[in-house]
């Protein structure tokens, strides 16, 4: 069973920076791509990054490039978010999600639909 445990999310104010953790077990992940998604309050959930495991190949949403960066670690099964120059519209529970799918719609999860629980970043102005 595949598991995803965020951590690292906390309060910062615009300008600073964090850095999320997602470890994962449970799963073969070498074949997968693993993303960040967030949702900010009365918004619907967004895509933020996703990196190919094998390869590391990165892509991101434009309202995060040159800003937040994505990368793994494969020894320890981790895929990390790190967050710079952040801004108070950044403000939203932050999900990793594991075997991602680019569609016409965008990435989205696939058949498992696996996800963490979720951590909160808040960005005070």
């Amino acid at each position: 069973q595949v598991q995803l445990v965020e951590s690292g999310g906390g309060s910062v104010q615009a300008g600073g920076s964090l850095r999320l953790s997602c470890a994962a077990s449970g799963g073969t992940f070498s074949s997968y791509v693993m993303g960040w998604f967030r949702q900010a309050p009365g918004k619907e959930r967004e895509f933020v990054a996703a990196i190919k495991w094998s390869g590391g190949s990165t892509t991101y949403a434009d309202s995060v490039k040159g800003r937040f960066t994505i990368s793994r670690d494969n020894a320890k099964n981790t895929v990390y978010l790190q967050m710079n120059s952040l801004k108070p519209e950044d403000t939203a529970v932050y999900y990793c999600a594991a075997d991602l799918v680019r569609t016409r719609a965008g990435w989205v999860t696939g058949r498992d639909d696996y996800w963490g629980q979720g951590t909160q970043v808040t960005v005070s102005s």
